[in-house]
């Protein structure tokens, strides 16, 4: 196998393994929980991929809901982005954005739902 094939190998290895949820619980709009952190979401989609990889990166709990999977979803995306299926679109405790960035939700996170937040309510043993 040559370089270029090794590299063509992995790179699509990482979109396949950016494509599925993990830290996030896959549900669907109907089972999501609306009071918490929701990640509306399709594959293929780059803007998606990034906040998806982010988020693995840090314990925030939150479900995630394949638009292309759940008509249901796929409305509500509608219903909050001008009639567009742009995603990744998020809620905080209800609150709607589209395509934040991850500073944008943590903001939202700390605003929205503060007890949703990674070590919230941990005893700092002081």
């Amino acid at each position: 196998m040559s370089s270029s094939q090794v590299v063509l190998v992995i790179v699509l290895v990482l979109l396949i393994a950016t494509n599925l949820p993990r830290r996030g619980r896959a549900t669907s709009y109907r089972d999501a929980d609306h009071k918490g952190v929701v990640v509306y979401w399709r594959p293929g989609c780059r803007y998606c991929m990034r906040l998806r990889t982010q988020l693995r990166f840090t314990r925030l709990r939150h479900s995630e809901v394949n638009i292309w999977k759940d008509p249901d979803a796929a409305a509500f995306v509608r219903s909050v982005a001008d009639g567009n299926e742009t995603v990744p679109t998020v809620t905080v405790a209800g609150e709607a954005m589209v395509n934040p960035s991850r500073s944008r939700l943590f903001e939202a996170v700390r605003e929205h739902a503060p007890h949703l937040m990674p070590g919230a309510g941990r005893s700092t043993g002081t």
